[in-house]
């Protein structure tokens, strides 16, 4: 009798499409579940299409690093807003942030090294942890979801290959000050292991609340992987275009997996990237007020749901995080929403949290149209159950 790989049977199923599923069989349900914008891509990205139409070498595969153009581009971008001043050498062009990641995973960890994450995690980085053959360690966050240095600490050992952060943070919303970030990077350099940061949400912060990239420190770029993503800046989730930047002393690794696995990220949307970034930051800083509006209103409604819930503030991406009163098995309540009150959000069980019922609000693909009704849904839907 054949079976899938205990490896696989060990990964946890994912969650977003059996929320969407549900959704489905729902008709009319609006969704607070996955994470993606309302808006689309801006004209420059669909306007490189032309010119990608017009040479017919375009169809054949491309360098496994990324076009040049794009690459350039990209190497400015890091240089301008990240403070990252790097050769173009270490920058490699991925299908999504996700698969930044699995490289990552792949070129500095072998079966049974651990890989430290914070809880509550973002479920496929613990997904693709396990699929790896690591073990993921986790660390959990303080009430307002801040990384705790000392529990990281504590944490690492002879087998830890790597501590992974994401700021602005999935999915609790939580944006990481520059002080805690400098102070975990450095904990990294001094134990030997890697620094894997997740940026994907770099340009979602509100109010005056800065980003920080630890791929800036001096010093720190043997240590730090630094990953990122153009999904959700620009909506183009579908597109499958992120990138990441490596160590000069993984670039032979990376080179050999992403051949490997993907060959080359797809080059029509490498294209629509490189005209993306034409348009560069102010795009999403544009359609951004919009969320931010989006977003004062969703905590507006939860604040009055008082003592059923605890609502940590967090200044970042397009989430909140949290955390019912009442005993309840998380996933049973999300299906209560959806089938009685036609409201999708996801159970925060599938980021590693199991000590209470926890709720992943996911605002940015709101509308204002949809916005007032999808939280009046949701707060409604809480009101009842508790």
């Amino acid at each position: 009798m054949t079976t899938c790989s205990q490896r696989l049977q060990d990964v946890q199923a994912p969650v977003i499409p059996i929320v969407a599923r549900l959704i489905r069989e729902n008709a009319g349900t609006i969704s607070l579940g996955q994470g993606v914008v309302s808006y689309g891509p801006p004209p420059e990205a669909t306007d490189a299409f032309r010119e990608f139409l017009a040479d017919p070498e375009n169809h054949k595969y491309k360098p496994v690093q990324g076009i040049p153009p794009l690459i350039g581009a990209l190497q400015k971008k890091l240089a301008e807003e990240n403070l990252i001043d790097i050769a173009t050498e270490r920058i490699f062009v991925t299908a999504g942030g996700n698969l930044a990641f699995t490289n990552a995973l792949l070129a500095i960890a072998d079966p049974g090294d651990e890989v430290i994450l914070q809880t509550p995690y973002y479920f496929n980085h613990e997904m693709a942890v396990t699929m790896s053959s690591c073990k993921p360690v986790l660390v959990p966050t303080n009430a307002d979801y801040q990384l705790q240095r000392e529990l990281i600490a504590r944490a690492i050992n002879s087998r830890t290959k790597a501590v992974v952060t994401i700021s602005p943070n999935n999915p609790t919303g939580a944006v990481y000050p520059e002080e805690t970030l400098r102070e975990v990077n450095e904990l990294c350099r001094e134990r030997g292991v890697y620094h894997i940061h997740d940026e994907a949400y770099e340009y979602f912060t509100y109010g005056s609340v800065p980003h920080f990239s630890p791929g800036s420190i001096a010093g720190a770029g043997d240590h730090t992987i630094s990953l990122y993503s153009l999904s959700k800046a620009y909506g183009f989730a579908s597109w499958r275009i992120g990138y990441m930047v490596v160590p000069e002393h993984l670039i032979a690794a990376i080179n050999k997996i992403q051949d490997t696995i993907l060959i080359c990220a797809p080059v029509i949307s490498q294209f629509a990237a490189t005209g993306a970034l034409r348009a560069g930051r102010s795009y999403c800083a544009e359609k951004l007020k919009g969320i931010a509006g989006i977003r004062a209103n969703v905590l507006a409604e939860l604040s009055t749901l008082g003592d059923l819930c605890d609502v940590p503030r967090t200044d970042g991406a397009f989430y909140f995080f949290i955390r019912l009163r009442a005993a309840a098995d998380p996933m049973q309540l999300v299906e209560q929403l959806i089938r009685v009150h036609r409201i999708a959000v996801i159970p925060g069980n599938a980021f590693g949290i199991s000590d209470g019922c926890y709720l992943r609000i996911a605002y940015g693909a709101l509308t204002e149209s949809t916005a007032s009704e999808g939280i009046a849904r949701l707060v409604n839907g809480l009101r009842s159950f508790n």
